[in-house]
């Protein structure tokens, strides 16, 4: 089993998909539900293609992390 990072960002009024550690491999949708169903189906797609190309799967090294920064921190530096 493979497992890969996924991000998805809301633009304009679709939703898009992307895997840092698949370089090329993107998907939209018009809810977050549909790009993430979407975003599944392409990386099946991508590793496939490579097995079948013979390359080596990339093993994941991304990660993400949800920073909070005090609002009473920035207000002075917002300008």
């Amino acid at each position: 089993m493979y497992r890969f990072l996924v991000v998805i960002e809301k633009v304009n009024k679709n939703y898009s998909a992307y895997s840092p550690d698949l370089p090329g491999c993107v998907a939209t949708g018009a809810t977050r539900e549909e790009a993430e169903k979407n975003i599944y189906e392409a990386i099946e797609m991508h590793i496939q293609g490579m097995l079948e190309d013979n390359l080596s799967i990339p093993e994941s090294k991304s990660f993400a992390e949800y920073i909070a920064v005090a609002e009473k921190s920035i207000v002075g530096q917002i300008a």
